[in-house]
């Protein structure tokens, strides 16, 4: 039986969106380095008991899903890079970015409209 090999040409490797670089840690995957050097952070926080509850892509819904006029719209989602529990309860999300995007913009507004009144908001730049 014969081993499959893939054979990559050189310069083909897909560079990722924002020029950044996917790096593993623990098993995780994360979209740059400096998200997986804010996660080594955040893990050294929970072991030192300063945070807790530390979750990984944690998803929000910020539009369920509807149908209009027999076609139907799915539900919108903001997926941050980070969340945790501070020692007072307060819930922070963090989000590790290079730049801010038009899309992440507009999913910021309507995350703090729908969960902003208990939630802390942290945006690290690159």
């Amino acid at each position: 039986m014969m081993k499959k090999i893939r054979i990559a040409k050189v310069g083909q490797v897909k560079a990722n969106k924002y020029g950044n670089r996917k790096t593993t840690i623990d098993g995780y995957k994360f979209d740059s380095n400096a998200e997986a050097k804010h996660y080594t952070q955040l893990k050294m926080l929970q072991r030192a008991g300063k945070i807790q509850n530390l979750t990984l892509q944690p998803e929000f819904v910020l539009q369920e899903a509807f149908t209009l006029n027999g076609k139907r719209y799915q539900e919108i989602k903001y997926i941050s890079d980070f969340k945790y529990i501070e020692p007072d309860g307060t819930v922070v999300i963090t989000d590790v970015k290079g730049s801010l995007t038009n899309e992440y913009k507009i999913k910021k507004k309507m995350f703090l409209k729908r969960y902003g009144v208990e939630v802390k908001f942290i945006e690290l730049s690159v």
